[in-house]
């Protein structure tokens, strides 16, 4: 460098903290309210702070908070009022299966109690799929349950593949029942779970045998076409692997039928 030449410009060497921010603003704000309410630091029946005092806490715009909040309404969160503001509407008006609210709740649940309610509602579903299945059964459908079954019986000590065909097996019964709304409604509160430790527990070897013995027995009902007992099957099998799973003090009372 000649010295007729300018030195180069200093850059900074960390990066400026609005290229750090996430590039949803409202989406971002709307996740931290949403934790925050289910946490209770906004409790239900009481007014969600004011534009203003939000826009300030996030350094975002009014548009971006108005934005957030109409998400929180969409949720079943939050309620605007005339001349109250927005108020925080209590768990009940929630919408349990959107993702966010499901996710928060989970994280904040010592009891595991709303989890008891996800496999409840997953095994009043899956068994009465399966009971449709038994009677809708092709014999195509019926090898291909079998073959299922009878890898996981050679995957028990790999659960994570394990858990690949567990779901391929439960999905490939939803399927035959032709319930689409049913099948719905179990994967998307299991896509949000598959991933939770609260949910998957910690699977072995035994907890894996077990449960494809469950397997075998809904497989078995089902090829039979058994509808009563295909149903009973698969409450049994619901049921008694999430217990297996289960960490949480307490007796699972909502399990209890």
């Amino acid at each position: 460098m000649t010295a007729s030449q300018p030195a180069p410009a200093s850059f900074p060497v960390t990066t400026p903290a609005w290229v750090r921010r996430p590039p949803n603003l409202a989406s971002a704000v709307t996740a931290e309210l949403v934790g925050r309410i289910v946490r209770g630091v906004h409790a239900p029946g009481s007014p969600l702070p004011s534009e203003p005092a939000l826009c300030e806490a996030f350094s975002v715009s009014r548009t971006v908070i108005r934005e957030a909040v109409k998400v929180l309404q969409e949720k079943g969160m939050v309620q605007v009022r005339q001349g109250a503001g927005t108020m925080v509407t209590p768990p009940t008006m929630w919408n349990m299966l959107d993702e966010h609210v499901l996710a928060s709740t989970i994280a904040e649940d010592e009891s595991l109690e709303i989890l008891d309610d996800l496999v409840v509602t997953r095994r009043l579903l899956e068994s009465d799929m399966a009971n449709v299945a038994a009677r809708l059964i092709t014999p195509e459908v019926a090898d291909q349950l079998r073959a299922l079954v009878d890898r996981m019986d050679e995957l028990v000590d790999d659960h994570v593949a394990y858990a690949e065909y567990d779901r391929a097996f439960h999905d490939l019964i939803m399927q035959t029942s032709e319930n689409r709304i049913a099948r719905a409604v179990v994967r998307s509160l299991e896509s949000q779970v598959i991933h939770t430790a609260r949910y998957m527990g910690e699977p072995d070897r035994g907890s894996c045998v077990e449960s494809n013995r469950g397997h075998r027995r809904i497989y078995e009902r089902i090829a039979d076409g058994d509808p009563h007992c295909a149903a009973e099957a698969m409450f049994t099998h619901i049921t008694e692997a999430w217990l297996v799973r289960r960490r949480a003090p307490g007796a699972p009372v909502r399990l209890q039928r």
